[in-house]
């Protein structure tokens, strides 16, 4: 299956979550198990062979992918949860949403200076989410080789966000 064929499957709905809005929907790809499969495919090829130690994922649809990778490339996934899901002592980031913030967590046993990471989510947009995540690997020690993305978002500024901060990215899907 093509990228384009992949691309095919994700859905956009206009005027949500609000006028003006086209949402991109990725529904269609997950109950696509080719798609699906397809789109792992991608990922393992980029990513096999690499010294990558950990997929850390982003709650909530990161996991999906991030689970799927992980075991397609036999190594560990690490999640990146919202407050209060996790036990144990936990590291966390504040950041800023368009209307707000937010936080983002890590068990602070999860990853250390030997642990080379891909962090993935399943869309990347103005970026604030997958910034904190970054930090809060940054904290662990463990270096980033990249953020994967299934869905980009280019009118966004979310790519040359992690750029700043020195992050490459990976996007299966631009739109």
């Amino acid at each position: 299956m093509t990228v384009e064929q992949i691309k095919a499957t994700i859905a956009s709905i206009p005027d949500y979550p609000k006028p003006g809005i086209t949402f991109r929907d990725i529904t269609p790809l997950l109950q696509d198990g080719d798609a699906f499969a397809a789109s792992i495919e991608y990922f393992a090829e980029r990513y096999r062979g690499s010294q990558i130690t950990q997929i850390a994922a982003i709650e909530a649809r990161g996991f999906i992918f991030g689970a799927a990778l992980a075991k397609a490339l036999n190594c560990g996934l690490t999640l990146l949860r919202k407050p209060g899901k996790l036990p144990g002592e936990v590291l966390s980031q504040r950041y800023q949403l368009e209307y707000g913030s937010d936080e983002l967590q890590i068990r602070a046993d999860s990853l250390d200076k030997n642990d080379h990471v891909v962090i993935i989510d399943d869309l990347l947009a103005t970026g604030g989410t997958v910034a904190a995540a970054v930090q809060l690997i940054e904290q662990t020690q463990a270096s980033i080789q990249e953020a994967a993305f299934l869905v980009t978002l280019d009118e966004l500024p979310g790519e040359q966000k992690l750029q700043q901060q020195g992050v490459a990215c990976y996007t299966l899907c631009r739109f």
